[in-house]
């Protein structure tokens, strides 16, 4: 048997006016996703663990059955290890994310998305006027990018910009969480602050604002940790090879450390215009050569934080015909079966721009499954499958027999 994971960043949401009352699921075209429902079986499962806020790093560690409160480390460690950064142990890393702050407000978590090649120079930048032997800038993708700190106290605060669309920013600056974190707090508000200072004369930004398009005018950090401890999968689950697509340093950072093999696609964007033939094609040849693939696809997530309900939409219809069709049709004349999961790793209602804890539905199908009574696959209909309610580490020991 083999296995892929097909898994739909942020696609689970709340019902929305503009539907009709229903989920972008429920209103988007999917009837390859449909067609797994009636054929499998389906479930929800719980992917945030109590007193662990619902952010990709926490729910996609859930997703591939980690115990999250034991290993998390926070998702900076996790991207360094996707961009072969190398964290050693008196080291501690950060998400750093280029932003846009209008008139004190934050006004979006990706600095309108920019483009890799305009954040790479604006974070060589700062690396050359902020940086030194304590603190160094690491270019990543798009917005995402990576901040290393020498003897750093990861005791601290931090908030989550995609959790605080449209708020003023002075009062979400990092907090200690204990007194001798204090310092490393203050230090690192005062690299926001000073990036804030030197990034918008930058050429880039400049050449942005006259087009129109946000400027990438601060840095906001968040989510620090220090190397962590995983055991990889194959240790864990009767697999022997893996391998993970995405075009999220994290989500890479995580397959990494779970002994998977990285496999890059040409035109892996993380939105809405990601190369969703090409990762397809490269999670069909991957399963021909491994027996697990993780295929990510962030574009739902991004579209629900921009509060996009039509975009979201059409990123679901596009995960299903791009992504979930071939996948089913090719394997469907292999003659080893496939086992194929379909799910989002936590919603993002387009209502609140950002993700909620709330269980998510999936739905697991290969030749000879014995099919529950569920016909559409939706946040609804999905509690009335045979799964019921998972949590933690029991969605992987299902899927994988």
């Amino acid at each position: 048997m083999k296995y892929i994971i097909i898994l739909g960043d942020g696609m689970a949401d709340e019902p929305v006016a503009k539907l009709g009352n229903r989920t972008p699921l429920q209103a988007a075209k999917t009837p390859y996703m449909d067609r797994l429902a009636q054929k499998g079986r389906s479930g929800m499962l719980d992917t945030i663990p109590e007193g662990m806020s619902p952010g990709s790093e926490i729910a996609n560690l859930s997703v591939l059955g980690y115990d999250v409160p034991r290993v998390y480390e926070g998702r900076g460690v996790l991207e360094a290890a996707s961009m072969g950064v190398d964290i050693l142990p008196d080291e501690m890393a950060m998400r750093c994310n280029l932003v846009t702050i209008d008139n004190d407000v934050l006004k979006n978590h990706s600095a309108g998305h920019i483009p890799t090649a305009e954040a790479a120079e604006l974070i060589h930048f700062l690396d050359d006027r902020l940086g030194n032997d304590r603190f160094r800038f690491y270019p990543g993708v798009s917005y995402r990018h990576l901040l290393k700190i020498k003897g750093g106290n990861k005791n601290i605060v931090c908030t989550p910009p995609h959790d605080v669309p449209d708020k003023p920013f002075y009062p979400l600056l990092i907090k200690p969480a204990e007194e001798p974190a204090q310092s490393t707090a203050d230090e690192l508000n005062r690299l926001i602050l000073a990036s804030q200072e030197i990034l918008p004369a930058h050429p880039v930004n400049q050449k942005r604002i006259a087009l129109g398009k946000d400027p990438a005018n601060s840095i906001w950090l968040w989510s620090p940790g220090y190397r962590p401890g995983m055991q990889p999968l194959n240790k864990k689950y009767p697999i022997q090879k893996g391998a993970v697509i995405s075009a999220v340093d994290l989500i890479r950072g995580i397959g990494v450390y779970a002994g998977l093999e990285v496999i890059q696609v040409e035109g892996a964007t993380g939105l809405y215009d990601t190369n969703y033939e090409g990762k397809a094609r490269a999670a069909l040849d991957a399963l021909k050569e491994n027996d697990f693939v993780f295929l990510h696809i962030e574009a739902s997530d991004e579209a629900g934080h921009e509060g996009d309900v039509d975009l979201k939409v059409r990123t679901i219809e596009y995960l299903d015909s791009r992504i979930v069709k071939p996948i089913f049709e090719e394997t469907s004349t292999w003659d080893e079966p496939v086992t194929i999961a379909v799910l989002p790793d936590h919603p993002t209602p387009c209502a609140i721009r950002t993700h909620t804890r709330d269980a998510v539905p999936f739905v697991v199908y290969h030749k000879g499954i014995e099919p529950d009574s569920v016909k559409t696959y939706d946040e609804f209909a999905a509690k009335k499958g045979v799964f019921g309610l998972l949590r933690g580490d029991e969605f992987m020991k299902n899927l994988i027999l």
